[in-house]
């Protein structure tokens, strides 16, 4: 195992996420906060030129990370089977799941009941297809939904920290189902199939927040939740339902025959709201 991954083996990845998490939230005078903004996107290539809010309305370095963009920054297409991207960032492996298993990368498959912590779950989407979503620092860090769904449960998996870098993805094995993470299965409402998004956290990654529940991420003494939502929570192709604090990685998985997934090779990139493929 790499040295720096040796490293975080011993050291205490969820504090070190959560410290760093309160760190970039600290509230600082005003030139301080827009310096140290325009160094941070400077340095990771952030445009600002899509931000919504002004950079002196900014509290904190966090406050810029969960940034709004300006209005038709990010067009919807409006295709009624259209499947958008969920999120900025770049593609990793997608493809198809096979005896239960999707691809982290190349030679590294992992268990997608581990993924949802749900058997029962897994097994309604053998033959179906995955996608995997990176964002990186420089990116848009709000995530929403790729079609017209209802939310019907949220499952909050307590886990380590890895980082999904390539240093994580390619020495830590069914990294995505060791993180922490947040499973929420959706139906759509054309075709009627269950559709899951999955956030996971990394090293570094404060929390995940949703936008309709209080339910978050690396918490203190956090244990395995379950909520669930009898009325549904209905959410419109687009709209926002969470975000990271700093970057991470969210995966997509559909049950056989729900959707045709137009997949680009890992590492092109990607804007939410751009259609990636079709439903059923």
């Amino acid at each position: 195992m790499p040295l720096a991954l040796e490293a975080l083996r011993v050291l205490p990845r969820n504090w070190l996420s959560r410290a760093a998490g309160r760190f970039a939230a600290l509230r600082l005078p005003g030139p301080l906060v827009r310096a140290e903004i325009a160094l941070f996107a400077r340095a990771v290539g952030a445009d600002l030129s899509e931000v919504r809010e002004p950079l002196g309305s900014f509290e904190s370095l966090q406050a810029f990370f969960t940034r709004a963009l300006r209005d038709g920054a990010r067009p919807i297409d409006p295709a009624d089977d259209a499947l958008v991207a969920p999120c900025d960032g770049a593609w990793g492996e997608s493809g198809a799941i096979e005896g239960g298993r999707a691809l982290q990368v190349k030679g590294r498959p992992y268990s997608v009941a581990d993924l949802l912590a749900s058997r029962e779950d897994a097994a309604e989407l053998e033959g179906g297809t995955f996608a995997t979503f990176y964002l990186a620092p420089r990116d848009y860090h709000r995530f929403h939904s790729p079609c017209d769904v209802t939310v019907e449960r949220a499952r909050y998996v307590p886990g380590t920290l890895w980082p999904v870098n390539a240093l994580g993805l390619h020495a830590i094995d069914s990294l995505f189902a060791q993180n922490e993470r947040i499973a929420a299965r959706m139906r759509a409402r054309r075709g009627g199939f269950p559709l899951y998004l999955v956030a996971v956290g990394a090293t570094m990654v404060g929390k995940i927040r949703l936008r309709f529940d209080a339910l978050e991420t690396n918490v203190t003494g956090a244990r395995a939740q379950l909520h669930t939502y009898p009325d549904g929570v209905p959410l419109a192709k687009g709209q926002e339902w969470g975000h990271f604090e700093f970057g991470s990685t969210l995966v997509l998985v559909a049950p056989r025959g729900a959707l045709r997934l137009d997949a680009r090779p890992p590492g092109g990139r990607l804007r939410m709201g751009e259609r990636i493929g079709a439903l059923s």
